[in-house]
């Protein structure tokens, strides 16, 4: 991911507060040169990409670079979220990467059958989550 005119922007949809915390903790670790914002639903995911509900009055010049995309969100899970964003022609063209507690076969059949760029385990230690952050962003410069 390069920065441009201040950074690209990561969306990141993730329900558990503390989750958020560690992610943005592993991000500034990494010294990530964009921004990031964070989303606390599926549905929320949909009106920050598509500008609606309280994202309304706000215009994105740019979609994000990447969306981290939790599985097992309320309102709608992961996968809703990745059906109506890869059957929309304006949202399909986004990366999206699971993050998950659970890589169960099948869904992670189910995620890249959608349209997920990968699927990765959320890790049990900070440093492991950094080293992932690290990993993404050096996959991304390369993109």
């Amino acid at each position: 991911m390069t920065s441009v005119q201040g950074g690209v922007t990561v969306l990141i949809a993730e329900d558990d507060a503390d989750d958020c915390v560690l992610i943005q903790e592993a991000f500034d670790e990494n010294q990530f040169p964009g921004n990031l914002h964070f989303v606390n639903d599926g549905v929320e995911v949909l009106h920050y990409l598509r500008q609606q509900g309280k994202y309304g009055n706000q215009a994105l010049t740019e979609p994000p670079a990447l969306l981290l995309l939790d599985l097992n969100m309320p309102k709608k899970d992961g996968r809703e979220v990745l059906s109506e964003m890869k059957a929309d022609s304006h949202l399909s063209k986004i990366p999206v990467i699971v993050l998950t507690t659970s890589l169960m076969p099948e869904d992670v059949a189910a995620c890249t059958q959608l349209g997920a760029e990968s699927c990765i385990t959320k890790p049990t230690t900070f440093m492991a989550l950094v080293h992932i952050i690290k990993d993404l962003e050096i996959y991304w410069q390369k993109a």
